[in-house]
């Protein structure tokens, strides 16, 4: 995974303020220590993904030497993971020190980094990642982020590796009979067989009571903002049906707006449909489509700029925003300040909201929902409200100490607390009540490690850059599988950058990650891409799953297809909805994965004619926008700029079946 170029400075993205001693009327978080935030230092912001260009295939003269992406069956497969975590100081409470098991032996499926492989590539013009600028914010995915590197990796994950009995020898204790020919005949022809097979496609499925689980999934986990599909168990099938013909067209196209008298760009982010309803965060503006004609059915005006919006929905349709008081100036950059809440059915606003700690008003930096919950943090602090009536509901307490830097939602809300001085951080993951902000549960994560996103709620899912170790921007190294109810490590699981193509961000944005998701108890994520097996120097990826009690890789894994990436976008039951990155020459889909057979169907494909393809490739999933639920397909761009092509843009597009 690379960095992509860095964008100018833009006004109005500056650093957060200083944090103030919390105001004494804000209802507070029960049994928290005094806290207040630590400034964490100024790094440059990032600023709008430059314009993708048209994938095309590279000369020969541009590739360098690689090794087919098939599976290495020569290695010997490393130990599972579910390695121990750094152990915590020792006045912490029984509850706090991790509960690392120990290192497991090595399974079939496990994953391997053969020498000599992912070397650096560059990727396609046009790659970022979305989100507002921020302060503090190196090349980390998450928003904003830097987007998917474009690196091969050794080879496709997810092929299972041949084992053997071992024998006895002799002289050994326990003894042990000697191996005879005939035997170390079949031995040999069985490793021939297995070699064989595994240079093929060979799809593994878990079996036993890993398949019987049924926990709770996130149905909303790699930012579907509100499409169907998800929620507790269910059992293996979908609310998603393939239709009888998956060829869609486009159903409509938002023009991309213009932006203000001297400003460059213009953040837009916030997207979410409704079985009626496409909405999009416009120049200070949210817009409701029909769903299916694209004509504007309300307007939701504001004073300012969308700052960052929650991926979530309540039941009733309702979500929020985080926004600026008035449009931005080079003198008068303004601050993300108000939080607000609307119906996506009407487009009402039910009310905005601030939050002071002191006398100073927040900037926040994330929101998000849990219930009938709101919450948004930053370095300035937090607030909660009612998300029917506006009405404050807690407050994090802040000290010199800790401070809560933002919140995860969707089935539980979970807090990101950061404790200690920067070089002495400590990252307290806490499960909190969403009605009144007590903890619930904590896990304490070993020292050093200076930002964590959530990728999940329920199951509880962390991704963090232990060490700063990812070295691709990625902002993931290792994934903590965390137990709820008691707050212990359930295992740990190793990502090397190199291998894997998800990305999150834990520096401000806190819960958003993509290019993975999480349901069935388990961890769906996409290989980095390497090089595909039909000509034309074609590149592909896959997509493989960690179970999340144990740590290892289940062995099942589904082929992008030469010349496709595949990217998970959420679950649906226990199936994956991913989305395929087209060749240069085809449109993209949409398939569904079956949880248990890794079966891929098709559920559309987008037509491939080049006025449509110019539109779809810059909707690239590092930094766009994807929602999918029955039969339509809403991809959009989450800046507006003055920058152009040349080429009409379009702040949207939306592709349909049937």
């Amino acid at each position: 995974m690379t960095q992509p170029p860095q964008p100018p400075n833009q006004p109005g993205f500056g650093p957060p303020p200083e944090p103030e001693p919390s105001r004494p009327e804000q209802p507070s978080r029960p049994e928290q220590p005094q806290q207040a935030p630590a400034a964490p230092q100024a790094q440059p912001g990032f600023g709008p993904p430059p314009e993708p260009a048209q994938p095309t295939q590279p000369p020969p003269a541009q590739q360098p030497p690689s090794a087919p992406g098939g599976p290495d069956l020569s290695k010997t497969p490393e130990p599972g993971y579910g390695y121990p975590q750094a152990p915590q100081p020792p006045q912490q409470s029984p509850q706090a020190v991790p509960q690392t098991p120990p290192p497991a032996a090595p399974v079939p499926g496990g994953p391997q980094t053969p020498p000599g492989y992912g070397y650096p590539q560059q990727p396609p013009a046009g790659y970022g990642y979305p989100g507002q600028p921020q302060p503090g914010q190196p090349g980390a995915y998450g928003q904003p982020q830097q987007p998917y590197g474009q690196q091969p990796y050794g080879q496709p994950y997810g092929y299972p590796h041949p084992t053997m009995p071992m024998q006895s020898q002799p002289g050994q204790p326990g003894g042990g009979r000697k191996v005879n020919a005939t035997l170390a005949i079949i031995v040999a022809a069985v490793v021939a067989i297995a070699l064989i097979v595994g240079a093929g496609v060979w799809y593994s499925s878990a079996g036993g009571d890993d398949e019987k689980k049924n926990t709770a999934n996130s149905g909303d986990s790699g930012g579907t903002k509100g499409a169907k599909g998800g929620g507790s168990g269910g059992g293996t099938t979908g609310d998603e049906k393939a239709p009888a013909d998956p060829s869609a067209k486009v159903l409509f196209q938002v023009p991309a707006p213009k932006v203000p008298k001297d400003t460059t760009t213009i953040v837009t982010s916030g997207s979410w449909m409704t079985d009626k309803v496409y909405a999009k965060s416009g120049v200070a503006e949210v817009v409701g489509y029909d769903a299916a004609k694209g004509s504007e059915l309300w307007t939701l005006d504001l004073p300012g700029p969308v700052c960052e919006a929650s991926d979530h929905v309540t039941e009733d349709g309702r979500t929020a925003i985080i926004y600026k008081p008035k449009m931005p100036t080079k003198t008068a950059p303004q601050s993300c300040t108000q939080v607000a809440a609307f119906d996506l059915a009407t487009g009402e606003k039910l009310w905005s909201e601030t939050a002071k700690t002191g006398t100073q008003e927040i900037s926040f930096n994330n929101v998000t929902i849990s219930g009938n919950t709101v919450a948004a943090a930053s370095t300035s602090g937090g607030a909660a409200w009612d998300i029917t009536s506006g009405k404050p509901l807690w407050a994090p307490k802040t000290s010199d100490s800790c401070y809560d830097s933002g919140y995860g939602g969707g089935p539980k809300m979970v807090a990101v607390r950061k404790c200690g001085s920067y070089d002495q951080r400590q990252l307290h993951i806490q499960t909190i009540d969403p009605k009144d902000g007590k903890v619930i549960s904590e896990y304490k994560m070993a020292e050093g490690i200076e930002y964590a996103a959530v990728v999940s709620t329920d199951p509880l899912v962390v991704a963090a850059d232990v060490g700063d170790s990812a070295g691709d921007g990625s902002g993931i190294s290792d994934f903590f599988s965390i137990d709820n109810k008691s707050g212990e490590l359930r295992t740990r699981i190793s990502a090397p950058g190199e291998e894997f193509a998800a990305r999150c961000d834990g520096i401000t944005k806190i819960e958003h990650c993509s290019g993975l998701a999480v349901g069935k108890d388990r961890l769906y994520i996409a290989t980095e891409e390497h090089e595909g097996t039909g000509d034309g120097y074609s590149r592909t990826n896959e997509v493989v799953a960690f179970d999340l009690s144990t740590g290892k890789q289940t062995g099942q894994r589904a082929d992008a297809g030469d010349g496709y990436m595949i990217v998970p976008l959420r679950m649906d039951g226990d199936n994956v909805i991913a989305y395929k990155r087209p060749p240069y020459d085809k449109g993209g889909q949409v398939v569904s994965i079956d949880g248990g057979s890794f079966k891929e169907t098709r559920l559309m494909e987008n037509p491939a004619e080049k006025s449509v393809r110019d539109v779809e490739a810059r909707m690239l999933p590092q930094h766009a926008e994807i929602l999918y639920s029955q039969g339509r397909l809403y991809m959009s761009d989450v800046y507006a700029s003055d920058l152009s092509s040349g080429d009409k843009e379009y702040l949207a597009i939306a592709f349909g079946t049937g």
